[in-house]
């Protein structure tokens, strides 16, 4: 009986067209997704280049002015891509990737990033994970929807019931075989982009598949208990697309803007006015004060002292950093609220398949806001490694050839957020669970089993 299911639903049009339908835009969704990684490594290679070429030039003009000469190098972190961010490009494509800083303020510099065409950023990118979440299910909704009420309107039903003493196993392999298709699509996908990306199968793509897959089950457990309500075609169908517009569009939208608007980010704007404020007001004050608050910063460099002339590289430095020190309570603020967006969504995605699967494709890719977040606070502490290297060279007003000018580099962050098994896979298996459950209750009450 098994195989002679798997062959009608292999006969029919609706097979082929979608597997056709998932294949072509996830094979697009590779290629797109390849683009982008071709082109960060692109960007990444020019901006190697630029820094060497960039430092070079510099240290060749200003060979004695060692302030002057770090007013202008710039020093890159590189948050680089892995292969497998391809398949789920996430906020790649609107956050920086490469922060290139000076060792003055930061605040000033910290969201430097490359220009974007806007109508692009509006409409995403269609990587693999796009297509998984939002139309692997529509495939699903229309292999599914009619399974039980195709056999009623049609008065096959009636004859498989008296023909089989268990026609829910029957209805249950119909289900089964469609799964089966749907998860060898996805798994053709992932092995067509395993030598397109020069992907390493690893735990991480393993737990992609696997979070997938998942999300697959909640959307046939959900179809499962819409074909239990035992409806005609077209109320089924209605229904599932009802469920696929309010789980993938409308809650994830107002879950954005309940967030925004409770934690709303005007310290973003602050703490640019407030750097700018807090550097420029001290060409117009006395130096001490702006000194006195760098030692009391660094208080390794209070041996320097408070040098005399109108202008000092001592005094300018302070007065950068002030800045920064200034900013730094709306700095801290506009952090902190972004850190609560990302943890109110994380916990609200639980109740929401396609938010959750999304954040944790995310996590696994390196392309969520927690991971921008941990790449941020890395820059910060490349900007104080920097200062505090190049600080006491310009207060001992050392000459640039002291300096082993080389071992500048190109610099890269690795670290990535950290995923936990249970909270990726345990809200899609017990959503999963309990659609399954609600639609045998449905068909006990329908004589069914």
């Amino acid at each position: 009986m098994y195989l002679l299911l798997y062959k009608n639903f292999i006969r029919s049009q609706a097979a082929y067209l979608g597997i056709l339908f998932l294949l072509l835009s996830g094979l697009i969704s590779i290629f797109v997704g390849k683009q982008f990684i071709d082109q960060q490594n692109a960007n990444i290679h020019k901006t190697e280049i630029y820094q060497h070429e960039h430092i070079q030039r510099y240290t060749g003009y200003i060979d004695k002015d060692l302030g002057l000469l770090l007013y202008y190098l710039k020093f890159g972190l590189v948050n680089k891509a892995d292969p497998i961010n391809a398949l789920s490009i996430g906020q790649r494509d609107l956050n920086p990737s490469i922060q290139s800083v000076t060792i003055r303020n930061l605040e000033g510099q910290k969201y430097d990033t490359d220009l974007q065409n806007p109508v692009s950023l509006l409409l995403g990118s269609l990587d693999l994970g796009f297509v998984i979440i939002f139309l692997f299910p529509l495939v699903i909704i229309s292999y599914t929807y009619n399974l039980l009420s195709e056999e009623k309107e049609e008065s096959t039903w009636v004859l498989l019931c008296v023909q089989s003493q268990k026609p829910f196993r029957i209805l249950f392999q119909k289900f089964m075989i469609r799964f089966t298709a749907i998860a060898g699509t996805l798994f053709l996908l992932v092995l067509l982009a395993i030598p397109i990306l020069n992907l390493s199968f690893d735990l991480t793509l393993l737990a992609f598949i696997m979070i997938s897959l998942l999300y697959f089950i909640f959307w046939f457990a959900l179809s499962f208990w819409v074909v239990s309500w035992n409806k005609n075609s077209r109320l089924s169908a209605a229904g599932l697309l009802c469920f696929w517009i309010v789980l993938t569009v409308i809650l994830p939208a107002v879950l954005n803007n309940f967030i925004l608007s409770k934690y709303p980010l005007p310290e973003a704007l602050d703490t640019a006015i407030e750097q700018r404020e807090a550097y420029h007001e001290k060409w117009d004050t006395d130096q001490k004060p702006t000194l006195e608050k760098f030692y009391q910063h660094y208080p390794q460099f209070r041996s320097y002292g408070f040098p005399k002339e109108n202008f000092s590289w001592l005094w300018y430095y302070a007065m950068q950093q002030m800045g920064d020190d200034e900013s730094k309570n709306q700095s801290d603020q506009l952090k902190t609220k972004l850190w609560k967006r990302e943890e109110m969504s994380r916990r609200f995605s639980y109740f929401i398949p396609g938010l959750h699967v999304q954040f944790q494709l995310n996590d696994l890719t390196g392309s969520g806001l927690a991971d921008q977040l941990q790449f941020m606070q890395a820059v910060e502490l490349f900007h104080e490694k920097k200062r505090l290297f190049f600080y006491p060279e310009i207060f001992a007003k050392k000459p640039t050839e002291t300096i082993n000018w080389k071992d500048f580099k190109l610099e890269y962050y690795h670290n990535r957020s950290s995923v936990n098994g249970l909270m990726m896979f345990g809200p899609l298996l017990l959503l999963s669970v309990f659609f399954y459950f609600a639609g045998l209750v449905n068909f006990r009450k329908q004589t069914v089993l």
